[in-house]
């Protein structure tokens, strides 16, 4: 998602050579359910993309978060405000339906974004000119060697432009084991048409939150309400042994249904319906925050340099906004020398850098508060539930809270990019 908006974001500023290398096939328009923010939207709207992407959405209008045990409602909390307060509604939608309207949105500047897929790039070079070495896929074609006046690693948590800034720099940081995984499932109309409170939880405008000891489940529906998203975080036990290498793994159905053995039945008829042999889990993991994102002209996007757990769902959100603070300041730039790019690179970190970490801490810290187990914390995080339903005190699910979404949804970071461009530049050493 960095990539696609980073080089839609691009193209609409003027910029006339931009090359995508892309290690799949095509963007394959796969995945399961993703939350469509309001800070998200609004940099997808300036980028002209989000009415499309907006058709299939589901709006939503409230959240439930309950006890997975028993279904009982801890809170409830009302969403319709987001959309008089932000500019934008928080909605849902299927991953395919986001890149699919970015990648429409490239596809209309086809004279100025070129897209290279089946081809790797690593080996990257930094300089004046920085280059990485491109591979294709089909073996009968030779590697070859690709310079830019610019280039953006927006290559995801295994980013080969940060291992290779890592090491230049002599910078220590590695990817972190949270020691969680996920599963994420999708259901169709037809696999619960006869099963009425699932038909409800598919039609409604909700988001909700089944919470447990060490595990919890969120679901909404997508796609015109009809699929119905599951998104799961439970201890890992599956990856004890995998490689740094190894983010997913072919799961087995009974474990699954094991780990929320103790959850309500509503919830067990929906983790049923996965069929057998269709049941991944994928690892998160997060990485050590860096001392910088930036080396002369190549700097780091997205999950190569801000991985974040799904908690407060701004991993995409994030990325975007990455996107769109990167058209913002490379089109304000003086002149194209190498310095002066780099200091405009170290302008987007300025902007991004912070905000982004802060939101990878509060990500964590909101798992750690819906997982607790009996004790002393749970109690007290349970009051704050009961308050709430009072109309008092905060919402120790951060996602649904309001001061957090206002933090959130309420910065536009493009913009402060575009108005403070010019001081933060002058301020920025090389």
């Amino acid at each position: 998602m960095g990539g696609l908006t980073t080089a839609l974001a691009l193209a609409k500023e003027g910029f006339k050579h931009i090359d995508v290398y892309e290690s799949a096939s095509n963007l394959g328009f796969v995945g399961a359910g993703i939350q469509l923010a309001p800070n998200m939207a609004r940099v997808l709207d300036n980028l002209g993309v989000w009415k499309q992407i907006e058709a299939e959405a589901v709006n939503i209008t409230e959240t439930s978060v309950r006890v997975g045990a028993s279904d009982s409602e801890l809170a409830h909390v009302p969403l319709e405000y987001i959309h008089d307060t932000y500019g934008y509604p928080h909605m849902v939608g299927h991953r395919s339906s986001l890149a699919g309207g970015l990648y429409d949105g490239c596809l209309k500047h086809a004279e100025q974004i070129h897209f290279h897929f089946s081809t790797t790039a690593d080996k990257v070079t930094f300089g004046p000119k920085p280059s990485f070495t491109a591979t294709p896929r089909d073996a009968s074609q030779a590697p070859y060697t690709v310079e830019a006046d610019v280039l953006l690693g927006c290559d995801g948590i295994k980013s080969n432009t940060r291992v290779a800034m890592l090491e230049l720099l002599n910078i220590q940081a590695h990817v972190k084991d949270t020691h969680q995984a996920a599963y994420r499932i999708m259901i169709h109309r037809d696999q619960i048409k006869d099963d009425p409170e699932l038909l409800a939880l598919m039609e409604g405008n909700k988001v909700t939150r089944w919470i447990g000891e060490k595990r919890h489940i969120i679901a909404y529906p997508v796609s015109n309400n009809t699929i119905y998203n599951l998104s799961t975080t439970q201890p890992d036990s599956n990856f004890a042994a995998a490689t740094n290498a190894t983010y997913t793994t072919r799961g087995d159905k009974s474990v699954m249904l094991g780990v929320f053995a103790d959850f309500c039945p509503m919830v067990q008829r929906m983790l049923a319906t996965v069929p057998e042999g269709e049941v991944c889990e994928w690892k998160l993991r997060v990485h050590e925050p860096l001392p910088t994102w930036v080396h002369e002209s190549v700097a780091l996007v997205g999950d190569a340099c801000h991985p974040t757990l799904p908690h407060l769902a701004q991993g995409a959100a994030q990325a975007i906004e990455d996107g769109g603070v990167l058209g913002a300041v490379l089109a304000q730039l003086p002149d194209t020398t190498p310095a002066s790019i780099n200091k405009a690179l170290k302008v987007y970190e300025k902007i991004r850098k912070n905000r982004a970490y802060a939101l990878v801490e509060l990500a964590a810290a909101s798992g750690r508060a819906l997982h607790l187990g009996d004790g002393a914390a749970k109690e007290e995080r349970d009051r704050q539930f009961a308050a709430l339903k009072e109309g008092k005190g905060p919402v120790p699910d951060k996602w649904a809270d309001a001061d957090v979404q206002r933090e959130l949804y309420g910065v536009d970071t493009t913009a402060i990019a575009r108005e403070k461009f010019q001081e933060l530049f002058a301020e920025v050493t090389v």
